[in-house]
């Protein structure tokens, strides 16, 4: 499979003013608070990459890469809007989301952007987008991830993971074309990624179970099933550990590998019915 096109898709209806339960994901809340936490991560880290890219806008000449820094900061502010909307939600349920984003600010720009140099958030960004094209393929190439799924939100995550396969390349291209980051810098990037983004998403799932009222014991079981659900052999991640560890191989380049198998059977959806709940179905079902 090819490059795709950077489409941004807006003003997109996922119903997530309707009457979704607390625990969307087959009433689990280690499962439902895993992708809560992540929703809470990405007005604030949206708006972080459209920051780094732009860092390198004005020096960008080919008009291709041009386009699709255009498309991919559209795309972007799209999905940061969309979460706002859902972490709305979380707000009502007593998760302090404000002071969460504060403090995701902090980290961002009153640490990233102030000590570390424009290329090196740069690719942090490349490697976030890395992540997070992984976690498109965790979630929907396999049928049974998100079998027993709110399927609102279900959408909601197939949309911004169709999205992220389209626009995976752009902050990579930015950094080597134009930045010239280094493969050591690179890499460096990869491994601050690989472990700050858990562990953020795990403080945040912390605070959520507090919010809900579980006990201590109650939570150190919610951790031990959760956690062996993400990390087991078969279990959400280590299918495709192999896709993680390409970042690392010299002369690595997004579009080389890791196309989603089922992206036409969402594209070919949405653009027949215009609906993402119908086409975020359908993403579901084509997988394995």
């Amino acid at each position: 499979m090819g490059e795709m096109a950077i489409v941004a898709r807006e003003k997109l209806d996922f119903g997530l003013d309707g009457d979704i339960p607390k625990y969307w994901f087959g009433g689990d809340p280690f499962k439902t608070r895993l992708f809560d936490a992540m929703s809470t991560l990405f007005p604030e880290g949206e708006k972080f990459f459209i920051t780094c890219v732009r860092d390198y806008r004005d020096r960008i000449t080919d008009p291709a890469l041009q386009r699709d820094v255009r498309d991919f900061i559209r795309q972007e502010g799209q999905h940061g809007m969309v979460h706002t909307q859902f972490n709305n939600r979380l707000e009502q349920q007593g998760v302090k989301v404000p002071r969460l984003l504060e403090r995701q600010n902090r980290i961002m720009y009153g640490v990233f952007r102030r000590y570390f140099s424009r290329g090196y958030t740069l690719a942090l960004t490349a490697a976030s987008e890395h992540m997070t094209a992984i976690m498109a393929h965790s979630f929907f190439e396999r049928r049974e991830v998100l079998q027993n799924t709110d399927p609102r939100i279900r959408a909601m995550y197939a949309w911004h993971a169709i999205e992220e396969i389209e626009h995976k390349a752009v902050a990579y291209d930015v950094m080597q074309k134009v930045a010239k980051v280094g493969y050591v810098t690179r890499i460096l990037a990869m491994l601050h990624v690989s472990w700050g983004l858990p562990l953020h998403t795990f403080l945040i799932m912390g605070h959520m179970f507090r919010v809900d009222g579980f006990s201590f014991f109650q939570r150190v079981k919610l951790w031990a099933r959760g956690l062996w659900w993400l990390y087991k052999p078969g279990g959400l991640y280590m299918p495709v550990l192999g896709h993680y560890f390409t970042y690392y191989r010299p002369g690595y380049h997004p579009h080389q590998e890791g196309q989603m198998r089922t992206y036409r059977n969402w594209v070919d959806t949405f653009e027949r019915t215009g609906d993402p709940i119908a086409a975020g179905n359908a993403l579901h079902a084509a997988g394995v």
